[in-house]
């Protein structure tokens, strides 16, 4: 038994050898690539992923400790979930955090005084090369969104409500929410809120060292 002790409880950045990267097919957002890579023991495996630029979420937090949250159809999963405002990492040059408040406005029509990073993840390491940041936002004021912001697609359907953060938990906790935006940044909200009430999460701008080794190969 390998019991690890608390300054071991962190992943730790590694490439094996690629052999050779085809892409398999090229979206608008993703591409499908295969990897023939080479293990430690140099045996030759085929893995097959999809390469994405990155994500951001948010937990808005109200005085009343409700959360801000969208309801919109997402149709790889053929469900309308439940979600917090989020983003893409999609416009080259533009930093986590005003990417985020650029979101927060257009879907919500909210501005925070107060951010800090709640978690940060892999959506799905299997498959994807996804790395999503959540934030945490508090003193909340309306604000217009962008006048060139147009909503589209699912976005012209999904409606703004709003749920407290105690509920949310109980909800994820019940299997009845699956949006991973939600399901990190409820729980890990509810957590910070039981340890000190915010007091120990990080800066705003504190490194996001997963997602820079992402973008830095490419993926």
């Amino acid at each position: 038994m390998i019991i690890l002790g608390p300054e071991e409880l962190a992943d730790v950045q590694l490439s094996w050898p690629v052999e050779s990267s085809t892409v398999l097919a090229e979206g608008r957002i993703t591409k499908y690539v295969q990897d023939q890579v080479i293990t430690p023991s140099g045996a030759l495996i085929t893995r097959e992923y999809l390469k994405h630029p990155g994500a951001v979420g948010v937990i808005a937090l109200d005085d009343h400790e409700r959360v801000a949250l969208v309801r919109q159809y997402r149709h790889p999963v053929r469900h309308r979930l439940i979600e917090p405002p989020a983003g893409l990492l999609d416009v080259g040059g533009e930093d986590y955090l005003p990417a985020m408040q650029r979101e927060l406005a257009e879907e919500v029509g909210l501005a925070a005084e107060n951010w800090a990073v709640l978690v940060d993840l892999f959506t799905t390491p299997g498959i994807l090369g996804e790395s999503l940041r959540i934030y945490l936002a508090r003193d909340l004021q309306a604000v217009d969104g962008a006048d060139d912001y147009i909503r589209e697609g699912e976005e012209a359907h999904m409606d703004v409500v709003w749920a407290s953060l105690d509920d949310l938990a109980e909800a994820v906790l019940d299997g009845r929410l699956h949006n991973p935006t939600v399901v990190a940044g409820v729980l890990a909200a509810w957590a910070a809120r039981q340890r000190d009430g915010f007091a120990s999460l990080r800066p705003a701008d504190a490194a996001w060292p997963a997602h820079e080794v992402l973008a830095t190969e490419g993926i």
